[in-house]
């Protein structure tokens, strides 16, 4: 069953853009839905079946979370030991895995078929978190979190030597490097008109934004946000929209942050243990799910996400 915790301070008003988008007049309690993980990311909510799967990077496993009966089951294993999900135009799962050192497709039958392996005769690091553009072509971020130790993925040396952004093609699944330049490139998401192209930096310490140019390719992108000075606990991890243009932002050991479209923090979601990654989801869309370091939680928010 959730457990909830009683939290009058749950928001924190930076702006009053804040108080004047209702963000902070949803529920006053976060639920704790689960919390049996090593360390929890990737959250995906499903809408058709009514549920949410999630990663447990370090016990090699995805979980699942069942809307109606609140029950939690596990989805795969072993799983690559995998890292952020999302669904591509048909509905199917797309997994960073960061043990495989690949993106991969769930298909209907259950199997698994392999995405991205490489960027040209060398193999990727760990791929983090990804996301499917319209034309289905899907772009995910590289990191070496997963090659660092054996306790996300396997040890191992970069044949890439570097921590690069990739576009792996609908059609003849070539990855194509995008945007390069990184400590340690994490979240990413489409502005909603896929115009824009954001990509958090944990290691930097900021969200980069790129314009998307006709033929797929970006520009040399520019800072959007960064870690404010008072701020030091915080560390950028998934990104996420919600339909009014402002992005939230999985900032670990500083919660949820919510920024406004000109970069502005306006706002904070206080979470008792570090988070992780975020994602909107429910019957409505207003649901927030966030993983936090052993545990997944939720939240009712008066404030919908982006329209699936």
């Amino acid at each position: 069953m959730p457990s909830p915790i009683a939290d009058p301070d749950l928001y924190e008003i930076l702006d009053d853009r804040f108080r004047t988008g209702r963000c902070a007049n949803g529920d006053m309690r976060l639920e704790r839905l689960h919390d049996d993980c090593r360390w929890a990311e990737g959250p995906l909510y499903l809408p058709a079946w009514r549920q949410l799967v999630w990663s447990d990077i370090p016990n090699d496993r995805m979980l699942r979370w069942d809307e109606h009966t609140g029950t939690v089951g596990l989805f795969r294993s072993p799983a690559g030991h995998p890292n952020g999900n999302t669904l591509d135009r048909q509905g199917r799962l797309i997994t960073c895995e960061q043990g495989g050192r690949r993106v991969s497709r769930t298909e209907p039958d259950g199997t698994v078929t392999a995405l991205a392996t490489h960027y040209g005769n060398k193999r990727l690091n760990s791929p983090n978190d990804a996301v499917v553009r319209s034309d289905g072509s899907v772009w995910f971020s590289d990191p070496d979190f997963g090659i660092t130790s054996d306790y996300e993925g396997r040890r191992a040396e970069s044949e890439i030597g570097a921590c690069n952004v990739y576009r792996a093609d609908p059609l003849t699944g070539e990855v194509r490097l995008v945007a390069d330049g990184f400590g340690g490139p994490n979240g990413l998401v489409f502005s909603p008109d896929e115009r824009q192209l954001y990509v958090s930096d944990t290691r930097a310490g900021h969200i980069r934004v790129f314009e998307v140019r006709e033929n797929g390719t970006l520009s040399d992108g520019k800072v959007f946000t960064e870690v404010a000075a008072d701020r030091e606990r915080a560390r950028f991890d998934n990104i996420r929209f919600d339909d009014q243009g402002r992005l939230w932002a999985a900032a670990m050991e500083d919660g949820v942050h919510c920024y406004a479209p000109d970069g502005d923090l306006i706002g904070r979601i206080r979470v008792p243990e570090p988070v992780s990654n975020i994602a909107f989801g429910g019957p409505r869309n207003n649901r927030l799910f966030i993983t936090a370091s052993t545990s997944l939680y939720s939240l009712v928010m008066s404030v919908t996400g982006l329209p699936r």
